[in-house]
């Protein structure tokens, strides 16, 4: 009996849980680049009340394992790198990433790794450098951080394989920088660290470090640069409202298994009277 009370309380931190992923997608329902999280559940290990017996023919049969699960638990906490929907700004510094891969950005040539990202609204600073909202200076294919836009420069668009196109001062067309983005063998493994930035763990690539390459590179499978555009949240509202909904059936049946057990138990304590 008391088991169920235990059970129950096993799943409303579960749910509570699932309720918490819940609101931070919706919280993030138009972050530009942000993935959504999904939590999944484990059972845990169940009480064996009596083991197997094997059958032996024309003597007895087998019995099955007599087994009382102890509730549940949380199996992972998963980011769903789905492609979110593109959002057209017009704006030359807006980026998307059609496919697979992801920007790179630094803090200062003194970080070694750089961090990740979706997020590709990119902006000029005063010293003429692409950086992110937050000053994090954008790298190029071999992951260093790219040189600045010369002032001789009149006018720049950046190509599908991420080359940055310039307008010279002359008048001609000459090629810059490239942007650069990652491929990594696991985006599952990347860390959340906030500012629609992830870090590198050795779960998402063996040595800890990503694969750095251009743009639209059909042998790797990285995804080509749609200038004009963002790649906004993949957050589906429709489903989190409808999971939302189970969570919060779920952690109301959890609840009134634990008062059920407690009423069973007051009946035990009332048989003395």
């Amino acid at each position: 009996m008391l088991r169920s009370m235990y059970s129950g309380v096993s799943g409303m931190r579960g749910f509570q849980t699932k309720l918490d992923v819940i609101g931070n997608n919706i919280a993030n329902v138009n972050t530009v680049g942000f993935k959504s999280g999904r939590v999944m559940f484990k059972d845990i290990m169940s009480q064996t009340v009596s083991g197997v017996t094997a059958p032996a023919e024309g003597e007895s049969g087998g019995i099955n394992a007599k087994q009382i699960g102890l509730g549940v638990s949380i199996g992972s906490i998963d980011t769903v790198h789905t492609g979110g929907s593109a959002m057209t700004t017009n704006n030359p510094l807006d980026l998307r990433i059609d496919g697979d891969g992801f920007f790179l950005v630094k803090l200062s040539e003194d970080q070694e790794i750089p961090f990740l990202t979706r997020a590709g609204d990119f902006h000029l600073d005063a010293a003429r450098q692409l950086v992110t909202s937050d000053g994090l200076l954008v790298c190029n294919s071999d992951g260093d951080i790219l040189e600045p836009i010369d002032e001789t420069v009149t006018a720049f668009s950046i190509a599908a394989n991420g080359v940055i196109m310039q307008k010279m001062d002359t008048g001609e067309t000459l090629e810059g920088g490239t942007i650069g983005v990652a491929k990594v063998a696991n985006p599952e493994g990347l860390e959340k660290i906030g500012g629609n930035l992830y870090r590198i763990t050795l779960n998402a690539e063996a040595d800890g470090e990503p694969e750095y390459t251009n743009p639209n590179n059909t042998e790797l499978g990285t995804g080509a640069i749609v200038a004009g555009q963002l790649e906004m949240s993949n957050v589906d509202l429709t489903g989190e409202f409808t999971e939302m909904i189970v969570a919060q059936r779920g952690f109301q049946a959890n609840s009134r298994i634990i008062t059920t057990s407690d009423e069973v138990l007051q009946e035990v304590v009332n048989l003395k009277r």
